[in-house]
């Protein structure tokens, strides 16, 4: 017996290495309600349409999610394996028992917080998630720093009895769960419809001509906003085709230095020689490089007999975005659980260039 499952497990790992990666898989698209991403699910021969929800199983247990892409085929190679089962159309049953589990959230939440602050923890606690088949319970929580709460994770075992799982979340993922309003008026993106968050760095605002006013361009979390990221790649390209500021250029009205530059706009804005006092912007175009900014720093510094040096300045890869699930701890309520909890916070790196004295000859 033992032989055949042994066969039976190569034959599938066989199966696994040898899928073509270009083959079409039929999926649908389900979303979950603490979280904007899509996962696919095997609709094993249901048809479910969007708007409409349904029963799965997932890695955590038996959930419930909205359809928001019905029955398509994709790629193999976009199917993350394995590809879980659809279990059925949800009911109106299902509708009402997700919708009790909510209520049994918020008061789990209250529950939680009053033990929290019963054991002195110093932790905040953001929400709480039941599966649909109420076998596991889940807190988010955020912390500045180590949090010992073996004795809370016992104390909520022994009031729900049930699984619980606690999950340290970073400022994005808090400020994804609980949602709000962003600087420009509108929901935050990352609680409306972005799936993942994505890298961004000083640099993408110092492209889009940002002030470096950390108050202008970081979000309500407190990190670069991720819409900085939204034009990078237009700015990206637009900048290559741009000459860049210090550059010297001819001009119809005469030679000059770029001081500005537009690159959506195609525009450079230039300090001409024979009248500083009067900038003027031509097209990117009718402009001619005579000597690149790094050239015309090699000369100056050639000229001056010292050597070249850049001001102190923050490196332009200072990467803003940390976002890590960093702990979980569970427990079941006989066997409560043991372990802690801690906390990195992300560290902006600097790079500093300091200027050397001339060495006396």
């Amino acid at each position: 017996m033992q032989n055949e499952l042994e066969k039976t497990a190569a034959v599938a790992e066989e199966a696994e290495e040898i899928r073509d990666p270009e083959a079409p898989v039929e999926v649908v698209g389900l979303k979950f309600r603490l979280t904007g991403k899509t996962y696919y699910f095997d609709p094993c021969g249901i048809s479910v349409e969007s708007g409409k929800f349904a029963i799965v199983e997932t890695a955590r247990g038996v959930e419930i999610g909205e359809c928001v892409s019905g029955n398509h085929n994709v790629k193999e190679r976009e199917v993350v394996r394995p590809l879980r089962p659809v279990l059925r159309i949800a009911t109106e049953a299902d509708i009402r028992h997700d919708a009790e589990n909510r209520e049994k959230e918020t008061k789990a939440c209250e529950i939680c917080r009053q033990k929290i602050a019963q054991l002195g923890l110093e932790m905040s606690l953001i929400n709480a998630e039941y599966t649909f088949d109420n076998n596991k319970l889940l807190f988010y929580f955020t912390a500045e720093g180590r949090v010992d709460f073996r004795d809370l994770v016992k104390e909520l075992a022994s009031v729900f009895r049930t699984r619980i799982e606690l999950r340290q979340i970073g400022i994005r993922d808090e400020a994804k769960l609980m949602g709000g309003l962003g600087v420009c008026g509108r929901p935050f993106c990352c609680h409306s419809f972005l799936s993942d968050f994505v890298q961004v760095s000083i640099k993408m605002a110092k492209e889009q001509n940002f002030s470096l006013n950390s108050a202008k361009i970081s979000g309500a979390c407190g990190r670069l906003m991720c819409c900085l990221r939204y034009e990078h790649e237009t700015y990206d390209e637009e900048i290559k085709k741009t000459p860049a500021v210090g550059c010297l250029v001819e001009t119809a009205n005469g030679n000059g230095v770029i001081t500005e530059i537009n690159p959506l706009a195609a525009l450079v804005r230039v300090k001409l020689t024979d009248k500083p006092e009067a900038p003027k912007y031509y097209p990117r175009d009718e402009v001619k490089v005579l000597m690149t900014a790094k050239q015309r720093k090699a000369e100056n510094a050639a000229r001056n007999g010292a050597p070249k040096a850049d001001d102190e300045e923050v490196s332009d890869e200072a990467e803003d975005i940390t976002l890590t699930t960093e702990v979980t701890v569970t427990a079941n309520p006989v066997q409560g659980a043991e372990g802690d909890a801690s906390r990195q916070h992300p560290k902006k790196h600097f790079k500093k260039h300091r200027k050397k004295p001339p060495q006396a000859e």
